[in-house]
């Protein structure tokens, strides 16, 4: 097992709160670390799993009689967002006995998008994110190259050879399509117009996202596809980055960049077998903007907030790192080990008064220049710099 950054924050909040929810993307591991954190539980454990229709009718009869005779023990719901109400029911049942871990709930959508998630405990619970596999987290045997083709997905990412990661990925992507959409949701999809979806929004990484375009090529409307891109950023396999533009009187671009955030994903839906044909294809620097991109997403603070920025004037700058209403960094994404800078990105750090910034390449020795940017590779970056934001 990979030992998972996230174990130790939910081992202290399952000392404080009483319950913890753990969300994140079907596969990437949720249900082995509830294994792990409830192993050395001295309570006994329920372990409720709502893909089995057994588990689901305990609850869907009368959830709140059947969950006050286990107040002593730590219940597991699995895959809670099959049954929404539940949240409103476990509000009453924690308040009359209120104690840390009684609940830890997993489920594969945003609490924005299950109902009654975001109020009904407010207080009573916390949210996690277990996404794939970072950077940080990676076993001493597997290079940073092959995370980048593979992806952090743990089947993927450990699998012997890629043929291998390759029929996982393609079974990965048909369960989706065809049955985990519409079973995290309860709402019913069409795969071919999702299949083909998934394809253009690889062709699509890390540019402007036009949903018009976009719906045209798919021939729907811009109102089906801004439905479809919600739920899939609600099952965290896209994000959506905002134009930055706080208090700012140029003219910007202020449609949002689309990013599949597992790279490992864009890799087999653009048929890229190989570190030798990802570093040969047109897609390389796409894909490695993403790649950065979704690995500060990972391990960046609550605190802090991504952005782009893009003016009709060409100032561009890849990330935007905010807290609040703070500009803290500007950062630069380039898949070169010597790369130059363009006017535009200089005038970013103009517009946006930023005095800590930085450029995300290939360099083996982090290094500054004549005008005070930081060049550093993306190791350094997550582990040494983005702590101290």
């Amino acid at each position: 097992m990979i030992l998972r950054d996230l174990q130790a924050k939910i081992q202290k909040y399952l000392k404080i709160f009483p319950a913890v929810a753990i969300l994140g993307p079907r596969q990437v591991g949720k249900t082995t670390l509830v294994k792990a954190l409830t192993k050395g539980q001295k309570r006994k454990v329920l372990y409720l799993d709502l893909e089995k229709e057994a588990d689901v009718r305990l609850l869907k009869k009368d959830a709140q009689e059947f969950l006050s005779h286990y107040a002593d023990e730590v219940v597991v719901i699995d895959e809670v967002q099959r049954i929404p109400k539940l949240f409103v029911l476990l509000r009453p049942l924690i308040d009359e006995k209120r104690k840390p871990s009684r609940f830890i709930l997993t489920g594969s959508a945003s609490p924005e998008l299950m109902k009654g998630a975001s109020e009904s405990l407010a207080g009573r619970i916390i949210y996690t994110y277990l996404f794939p596999i970072n950077i940080s987290e990676l076993p001493a045997n597997i290079s940073l190259r092959q995370h980048w083709l593979r992806g952090g997905f743990p089947v993927s990412l450990i699998a012997r050879n890629k043929e291998v990661a390759d029929v996982w990925f393609d079974s990965f992507i048909t369960a989706y399509i065809e049955r985990d959409l519409s079973f995290i949701f309860d709402f019913q999809f069409s795969a071919p117009l999702m299949k083909r979806m998934w394809g253009m929004l690889a062709h699509l990484q890390s540019q402007l996202l036009n949903i018009e375009d976009l719906g045209r090529s798919l021939d729907v409307s811009a109102t089906t596809v801004r439905r479809y891109l919600d739920y899939l950023e609600g099952a965290f396999i896209i994000h959506r980055l905002p134009p930055y533009h706080v208090n700012m009187k140029k003219r910007l671009v202020k449609t949002p960049k689309i990013y599949i955030l597992d790279s490992g994903l864009v890799h087999r839906l653009l048929n890229i077998d190989s570190t030798k044909e990802l570093i040969s294809s047109p897609y390389v620097g796409a894909s490695w903007e993403g790649y950065v991109m979704s690995q500060i997403y990972y391990a960046k603070s609550e605190k802090l907030t991504l952005y782009f920025y893009r003016t009709h004037d060409n100032a561009e700058c890849d990330l935007v790192i905010t807290k609040g209403h703070l500009v803290k960094a500007c950062v630069e994404i380039k898949y070169s080990r010597a790369p130059s800078l363009t006017k535009g990105f200089y005038q970013s750090i103009t517009d946006l008064k930023s005095t800590n910034n930085f450029v995300i390449c290939q360099t083996d020795h982090p290094y500054k220049n004549k005008d005070g940017i930081h060049f550093t590779n993306l190791q350094t970056f997550i582990q040494d710099i983005l702590p101290s934001i």
